[in-house]
């Protein structure tokens, strides 16, 4: 089995990314810089058994979709999974949002989905193969300082249970994950140990591995999943 990871070089991609080669399955990683996704590499090809290989492509930008699931078609030869991971977040009242941080928001957590959907979609279609994006708890709960976030977001989930609708019958399979707090570098965050109660990226990774490994008769469309306690005060 062969996965395509936007977002791949860390943070939830790479965790996924570890479960599935630790699971035997080959992965592509896309970074928007070739250097990022080759340092990943190096650190993902100790784990094995499965083969890995980074692609430098924004999620932005249709033409490099494409490029990414040629190339991934070109290393193994088939594409069953794909997981659209890419995301970025800005965080300011609607007074002070930017239309740059706006359009970056939703550019890269909505229409770059589509782009690699739409890139990616005849070579699921061939191999019965499986959608999954990674949303947000902030898909379904607003917050203040994130009109721009929420909006991606909120959109993300309908966009991915729309398109379950639209591929079921040529026989691709569709979920959306929906995380709370994980402990990841996004947001300019660095990871430390009080992060510990966060949802760990690895653990996002088993669900995506348990989520392969299902019955085909059965799909779990969306899921939310938190941190099973709050931080400790």
């Amino acid at each position: 089995m062969t996965a395509l990871i936007t977002g791949g070089s860390k943070g939830i991609g790479y965790g996924i990314a570890a479960s599935m080669l630790e699971a035997g399955m080959h992965v592509a990683i896309t970074s928007r810089r070739q250097e990022d996704a080759d340092a990943a590499v190096l650190q993902l090809s100790k784990i094995g058994p499965g083969k890995v290989i980074g692609i430098a492509a924004d999620v932005r930008n249709l033409e490099a979709q494409q490029n990414a699931v040629a190339k991934t078609l070109e290393a193994f030869g088939r594409l069953d999974v794909l997981i659209a991971n890419a995301g970025v977040g800005h965080f300011a009242p609607i007074t002070e949002l930017t239309p740059e941080q706006w359009h970056e928001t939703i550019d890269t957590n909505l229409t770059g989905v589509f782009y690699s959907i739409k890139a990616a979609a005849a070579a699921l279609t061939q191999a019965k193969g499986y959608f999954i994006s990674i949303a947000s708890l902030a898909g379904t709960n607003f917050f203040p300082s994130a009109s721009a976030y929420n909006a991606s977001k909120f959109g993300l989930v309908g966009f991915t249970q729309a398109v379950m609708l639209d591929l079921r019958e040529a026989g691709i399979k569709c979920s959306t994950i929906m995380p709370g707090s994980v402990a990841t570098h996004f947001n300019n965050h660095e990871p430390n140990d009080a992060d510990a109660w966060k949802i760990q990226p690895e653990d996002i990774g088993q669900m995506v591995v348990d989520l392969l490994r299902m019955n085909p008769r059965t799909l779990p469309s969306k899921i939310e999943v938190r941190p099973s306690q709050t931080p400790k005060k």
